[in-house]
């Protein structure tokens, strides 16, 4: 595979608010966001901080889906990852590879979701959530087998988190596409996925 190291799509769009076009506003959030997570804006929150407060809002959801939701760091990363995959986001991928296989997501499982294929020998939580999250986001729904799964193991909030997680990073993967986020260095980009 190819090593990441420039945009795919191009030249990048929307890049980091002009330091002379920054408003109060825009610093509000910025402050905001450091405040929350320790760092300067970076990644989807750059092109996210044109809209101020859009980006406040999907940070805060985002500190919430990734470190709080319902689902312990080995299945969330997991979920994202199958939307990454879903989305072809390389930024996403190039993040959130590196996180899955360190919360210990199994890397034949981490191949096969690069692969677009159904993972072998996932666990019962594993299959029942890329069951899920791949009618979610390949049908638009879930049928009902699938959701009772979901249900009976991780409950309302398990299920309102599984489907937030999923619509999250797809959020964030329809803003890197659209903006051309170049991945982060020295991760595997993605094939682009069989039809």
């Amino acid at each position: 595979m190819a090593m990441a190291s420039a945009p795919l799509h191009g030249q990048t769009r929307l890049g980091a608010v002009p330091p002379d076009k920054l408003t109060a506003e825009h610093r509000a959030a910025m402050d905001a966001f450091k405040k929350a997570r320790g760092v300067d804006v970076f990644g989807p929150f750059v092109p996210l901080l044109w809209s101020p407060e859009a980006m406040v809002r999907a940070g805060a959801m985002g500190d919430y889906l990734r470190y709080k939701s319902a689902f312990a760091p080995p299945l969330s990363e997991f979920i994202i990852l199958l939307a990454a995959r879903q989305w072809s986001q390389q930024y996403e991928w190039s993040v959130h590879y590196p996180a899955a296989l360190k919360a210990g997501v199994d890397r034949a499982i981490v191949d096969a979701i690069v692969e677009g294929r159904r993972p072998p020998g996932m666990s019962a939580e594993q299959d029942m959530l890329f069951d899920f999250t791949t009618e979610l986001t390949e049908t638009k729904g879930v049928s009902d087998a699938t959701y009772a799964r979901v249900l009976a193991r991780f409950g309302e909030k398990g299920v309102i988190d599984a489907i937030s997680i999923t619509g999250y990073y797809t959020l964030l993967a329809m803003v890197l596409n659209t903006v051309h986020t170049p991945p982060e260095p020295g991760v595997p980009l993605l094939p682009p996925l069989p039809r």
